[in-house]
């Protein structure tokens, strides 16, 4: 399973907070956030920062959210796979609610995987049909988006479960070798542009010249 189906089968589906959690995956139960924190360096959440070296990204988390990123790693993942880079909800997957369990899930895959594949653009049609095969239907034509010092591409997507209104965002980069996917579903399309907001790109570094 590929990091692009990870990324959006991640995302909690029904109401109640349930998640269809990957084929191969470990329970999410007896786990906290801060044990995730002490196995994955990377992300600082302990600040509430989530920082990804590799492509130059920053995430902030909502406050008292949780984290599920190894729960949603299949057992047998691969480089070449993909991995999902990290996965938060609102609350625990497996806590039950009436309302919709926000969630923000990024993951990467390499782009050899997709033969042709170019530009983001080019990654929207998968995007497109793994999202309406789930139910949700898109909501206008993929657009460019900027986050920080990158454009990105952004694709919107909503549905109804019941009376229940939930939407779905996911921006798409392609950096060198990798298609970086970044998910976030609400309740609200205002909700799910908070948590777009939340996705920082910083300007490089520069190098230190020699004298």
């Amino acid at each position: 399973m590929g990091a692009r189906l990870l990324a959006l089968a991640a995302v909690p589906l029904l109401a109640g907070g349930f998640v269809p959690a990957p084929q191969g995956s470990s329970s999410a139960k007896g786990t906290t956030a801060e044990q995730h924190v002490k196995r994955e360096p990377a992300g600082d959440l302990a600040a509430k920062i989530y920082r990804d070296p590799t492509y130059g990204f920053s995430y902030k988390v909502p406050y008292g959210w949780v984290e599920r990123t190894q729960e949603m790693q299949p057992t047998d993942s691969e480089p070449a796979k993909g991995k999902v880079l990290l996965a938060v909800f609102e609350r625990p997957p497996e806590a039950t609610g009436d309302s919709v369990n926000s969630a923000v899930v990024i993951a990467a895959e390499p782009k050899s995987s997709y033969p042709g594949l170019k530009s983001a653009a080019d990654y929207t049609g998968p995007v497109t049909e793994l999202a309406t095969s789930k139910g949700f239907k898109a909501v206008g034509d993929p657009y460019e988006y900027s986050a920080g010092t990158k454009q990105l591409v952004r694709c919107d997507f909503d549905r109804r479960l019941g009376n229940l209104p939930m939407h779905q965002s996911t921006l798409i980069l392609v950096q060198k070798q990798s298609i970086v996917s970044f998910t976030f579903l609400g309740g609200s399309e205002d909700e799910v542009n908070e948590l777009v907001d939340g996705l920082n790109f910083a300007a490089a570094r520069p190098s230190a010249t020699k004298k």
